[in-house]
C-alpha cells in the first residue's frame, strides 16, 4: 500500500521548510484576534427575538443597563448617612460611560400638588441633613409607591438599587464593556471604602456581558495551562517516553497556533464558545499522534528497524488517521446548523484544526519519529497482555455482552426522554462567580435580572392618551402584576393614576385613571415639562405617543418557563384587547427561543452527519457489512449518555444540544481504528475471531490512551465557571469513556455474531 513515508525521507527539508511556512503564514493571524464578549454574539442578525429586541430599542430609549444594589449591614435604607450614599452614587454615576439616564431612590421625581400646580421634585435632597420627621415621610412616599418598590427599594426597606441606563455604540466591543465595568467597579470601591459597613452588588445587562468575557479569559488563563501538563504527564506515562510525549507537544503547539492565526485572518473573534478551541484541539491533536508513535512503539518492540517502524506505523494508520481527522470534522461541521453564530465558529475552527493536525501528524511528526531517540516503549507487556486478557473475555462472554448492551441501550432510550431543554442565563455561571453571586443576591432581596418588555401600540398618534387605551394598560398591567413569574411590572398606567391623584389636590379616590382623553394628556404634557434632562419619559413612550412600554420584571426561570409566560401575555391581550397590538422582547426572551431552536436545528442535522460518516466509512474499510456495523458504536454512546444525563440531570442547556453531533466525529475515531485493525486481519485469512483478538492486541494500548487524554481534556472543562462549558465537558468527557467501553465490547461482540463468514471476498469485493 502506497503511504506518504518514501517522499517524506526522501525529501525531509521540502517537507520540513513546506510545513514551517504554512505554520508562519497562519500564525500571523494571531496579532488579529481580539474577543467579544456581549451577550448578542449569541444570536445571527436574521433572529427574530433579536429583531424585535432591536425594534423595541429603536422605537423606545436603549435598555442596556447596569444596575448597583447597595445593602447596608443594618438593612435600613432610611438613614441619613444612606440617603447622602444614594444621592451622591447618583450624582457620580452620571459620569459612566455612554450612559444616558440614572434611576434611584434620590432623583425618583415625586409629585405633589400645591393648589392648581404640579410639583415635581428629587424625593431625596441632601440627605445628610434630613430630620427623623423627614426621612419618616420619605420612607412612607417610597414603600408607597409601585414605581419603586420591588424596584429600586426593597419592600422592608433593607436594599435598594441605583440602575445606570447606557446607549452603546453599534457594534459593541469589549472595550466599551469593561470601560463601564471599571468605572462602575471603581465608584464602588471608592463609596465602599467610605462606607465600610455597606456591601456593593452589580448586575444588568454591561454585568452579564463582562462576566461572559472575564469568565472566558480566566478559563483561558486556569484551564488551558492544566490541559497542557496533564496531557504531557498523561502522554509520558502512558507511552513510557518522554520524547514521544515531546514530539506529540511540538504537533499540539502547531496545530492550534494555527487554527487561531486562521481565525485571526478570517475576522472570527474569540468568545465564550471559541476559547475553547484551544483546549479541545490539545486533545483531538493528540489522538493522531498517539497511533502514530503507539504503532511504531509496537513494531521497534517486535524488532523492526526505526525505518521499518515508521514505514510500518504509517502504512497501517494513515488512512485510519485521515479518515478519523475527516469524520471528528464532519461532526464539527454540524455546528454550522446551529442557530447560535459563536457555536457554528467553535464547529469551523476545531474542524481546521483537526484537518491541520492530521496533515502536522503525518508530515511533522514522522520527521521528528526519524530524528528523535524514539525507542520501543518498556514495561508494556503488561498492557497488551491486558487487552489479550480482554479479547479473551469478549470471545468467551459475547453472548452475555451482546444481550446486555441491547438491553442497556433500550432503557438509555427509554431515558432519553426525561430530557427537556432549558436554559436559564443565570445560570449559566458557578455559584462561586461574583455575577451568579449578585443577581441570586438581588433576587432575593430587591428585584430579579430577567425582564421582558412588552410594547402596546394604539391606533394613532396620540393614542395612549385615550381613556380605552389606558384601561387596557392598567387591565394588562394588573395581570401581569398578578402572575407568579412576575416580580414588579413598570408601566405608565401607574405614573398616570398618580398624576390624576396629584391633580385632584392628592385625595387619595382619585389614585385612578382620568376621565377623559383631554385629562391624560394635559397631565403627562405637565408632568413631562416638569422633568429634569436625562429623566424622561422616553423609556415608557414613543415619539408619537402612539405606543407605550411596560416592563415586568420576573424571577430567574428556564426558557420554557419564559417562552409559556411570553405566550400566555401575548394571548391575553388579543382575547381582551384586540384592538391593540402587543410585542414582546427581551434579551431573556432572545436566550430562552435559541436554546429550542438550537436543539431543533442539530437534531435534524445528525442523521446528515450520520450517513455521510457511515459512507466514509464504507469506502474506506471498503465494506458495506463494516461501514453499516460502524453504525452500532457511532450511535450508541450518545444514546447512553444523554439517556443517563435523562436520569440525573434532565436539563439539556444551549451547549449541549450540539454534543450529540460533536461527539458522533470524535467517538468515530475509536470505531475506525478497531475496524481497520479488524479488516486487515480479515483480509489476512483470519476469522472473526481471530481478527478481533488482532485488533485488540493491535490497537488496543492507542485506543486506551487515546480515549483517556480525550476524556482528561474534555473533563477539564467541568472545572469551568461557565456553565455552558462545565457542562458540555462532563457530558462530552461521559460519551467518550462510554465509546471506548463500546468499542471494546460492544462492537467486538457484534462482529463475533454478525460478521461469520471466512471468505473475504465480501470484504475485497465490496
Amino acid at each position: 500500500m502506497n503511504t506518504p513515508l518514501p517522499f517524506i525521507l526522501r525529501r525531509p527539508w521540502l517537507v520540513l521548510l513546506a510545513s514551517l511556512l504554512l505554520i508562519f503564514m497562519c500564525s500571523a493571524g494571531l496579532s488579529k484576534l481580539y474577543f467579544r464578549g456581549d451577550y448578542r454574539i449569541f444570536f445571527a442578525p436574521d433572529n427574530p427575538q433579536l429583531q424585535a429586541f432591536e425594534q423595541m430599542q429603536a422605537e423606545f430609549n436603549k435598555s442596556d443597563n447596569i444596575l448597583i444594589g447597595i445593602a447596608p449591614k443594618d438593612g435600613q435604607v432610611f438613614q441619613p448617612a444612606l440617603l447622602q450614599l444614594i444621592e451622591d452614587y447618583t450624582d457620580a454615576a452620571w459620569q459612566t460611560p455612554y450612559s444616558i439616564r440614572v434611576d434611584s431612590l434620590s432623583n425618583y421625581q415625586h409629585t405633589v400638588a400645591e393648589l392648581d400646580d404640579l410639583q415635581v421634585d428629587d424625593l431625596v435632597r441632601n440627605g445628610a441633613a434630613l430630620t427623623t420627621a423627614e426621612i419618616a415621610a420619605i420612607k412612607q412616599v417610597a414603600l408607597a409607591e409601585p414605581v419603586l418598590v420591588n424596584r429600586l427599594i426593597a419592600t422592608n426597606g433593607a436594599v435598594t438599587a441605583i440602575n445606570i441606563t447606557l446607549q452603546l455604540p453599534e457594534p459593541t466591543g469589549q472595550q466599551q464593556v469593561d470601560e463601564i465595568w471599571h468605572f462602575v467597579r471603581a465608584l464602588s470601591d471608592e463609596f465602599a471604602a467610605k462606607h465600610p459597613d455597606v456591601t456593593f452588588y452589580h448586575t444588568g445587562i454591561i454585568a452579564m456581558n463582562y462576566a461572559f468575557a472575564s469568565e472566558a479569559e480566566a478559563d483561558v488563563k486556569r484551564l488551558v495551562p492544566i490541559m497542557l501538563l496533564a496531557i504531557i504527564l498523561m502522554l509520558a506515562w502512558l507511552l513510557r517516553s518522554a520524547w514521544a510525549a515531546f514530539a506529540t507537544l511540538i504537533i499540539i503547539i502547531v496545530t492550534v497556533t494555527s487554527t487561531l492565526g486562521i481565525a485571526g485572518w478570517l475576522g472570527i473573534f474569540m468568545s465564550t464558545a471559541t476559547v475553547n478551541v484551544p483546549t479541545i484541539l490539545m486533545t483531538l491533536a493528540v489522538a493522531d499522534s498517539v497511533h502514530l508513535l503507539a504503532c511504531m512503539q509496537l513494531a521497534l518492540r517486535e524488532g523492526k528497524s526505526k525505518p521499518e517502524a515508521i514505514r510500518f506505523s504509517l502504512q497501517r494508520n494513515w488512512l485510519p488517521v485521515l479518515i478519523t481527522s475527516v469524520t471528528t470534522a464532519i461532526g464539527f461541521l454540524t455546528l454550522n446548523f446551529s442557530e447560535v453564530p459563536i457555536l457554528r465558529d467553535l464547529g469551523n475552527l476545531t474542524a481546521v484544526g483537526v484537518m491541520l493536525a492530521c496533515l502536522f501528524s503525518l508530515t511533522l511528526l514522522p520527521l521528528m519519529m526519524w530524528v528523535l531517540p524514539l525507542k520501543a516503549a518498556k514495561n508494556v507487556e503488561r498492557s497488551a497482555a491486558k487487552m489479550d486478557w480482554l479479547a479473551n473475555q469478549v470471545v468467551q462472554k459475547q453472548k452475555p455482552i451482546l444481550y446486555g448492551f441491547v438491553i442497556l441501550t433500550l432503557i438509555s432510550t427509554a431515558l432519553l426522554t426525561l430530557n427537556e431543554v432549558n436554559d436559564e442565563p443565570n445560570e449559566y455561571f458557578a455559584k462561586s462567580t461574583a455575577f451568579r453571586q449578585a443577581n441570586d443576591f438581588m433576587e432575593q432581596n430587591l428585584s430579579g435580572f430577567t425582564s421582558v418588555d412588552f410594547a402596546l401600540s394604539g391606533a394613532g398618534e396620540g393614542a395612549i392618551a385615550q381613556p380605552e387605551f389606558l384601561a387596557a394598560l392598567a387591565g394588562f398591567s394588573a395581570w401581569l402584576a398578578e402572575q407568579p413569574e412576575v416580580m414588579h411590572v413598570n408601566t405608565l398606567s401607574d405614573i398616570i393614576k398618580r398624576l390624576n391623584r396629584n391633580m385632584h389636590q392628592d385625595d387619595p379616590a382619585f389614585y385612578r385613571l382620568p376621565d377623559t382623553a383631554e385629562e391624560a394628556a394635559q397631565y403627562l404634557l405637565l408632568y413631562e415639562m416638569s422633568l429634569p434632562f436625562g429623566l424622561d419619559l422616553n423609556n415608557q413612550l414613543n415619539i408619537d405617543k402612539s405606543a407605550t412600554r411596560l416592563t415586568a420584571t420576573l424571577y430567574n426561570l428556564g426558557s420554557k418557563e419564559i417562552i409559556a409566560f411570553e405566550q400566555r401575555a401575548l394571548e391575553y391581550v388579543a382575547s381582551n384587547f384586540p384592538t391593540y397590538q402587543v410585542t414582546a422582547a427581551s434579551a431573556a426572551l432572545m436566550f430562552a427561543h435559541i436554546g429550542e431552536r438550537n436543539m431543533a436545528s442539530m437534531l435534524s442535522t445528525l442523521p446528515v452527519a450520520l450517513l455521510l460518516i457511515s459512507l466514509l466509512l464504507v469506502f474506506s474499510l471498503r465494506s458495506l457489512r463494516l461501514g453499516v456495523l460502524s453504525l452500532i458504536p457511532n450511535l450508541v454512546p450518545a444514546i447512553i449518555g444523554f439517556g443517563l444525563w435523562g436520569l440525573f440531570i434532565g436539563e439539556i442547556n444551549l451547549a449541549l444540544s450540539v454534543v450529540a453531533g460533536m461527539s458522533l466525529g470524535i467517538i468515530v475515531d475509536d470505531t475506525v481504528h478497531f475496524l481497520a485493525k479488524y479488516r486487515y486481519a480479515r483480509l489476512e485469512g483470519r476469522d472473526n475471531e481471530q481478527a478481533v483478538r488482532y485488533a485488540f492486541h493491535s490497537v488496543g494500548r492507542a485506543l486506551w490512551i487515546t480515549t483517556m487524554v480525550l476524556v482528561s481534556g474534555f473533563a477539564v472543562l467541568i472545572f469551568s465557571s461557565f456553565r455552558l462549558n462545565s457542562d458540555m465537558g462532563l457530558l462530552t468527557s461521559g460519551i467518550i469513556l462510554i465509546a471506548l467501553i463500546v468499542d471494546l465490547l460492544f462492537l467486538p461482540a457484534c462482529l463475533l455474531k454478525l460478521d461469520k463468514s471466512k471468505d473475504e471476498k465480501h470484504v475485497q469485493n465490496a
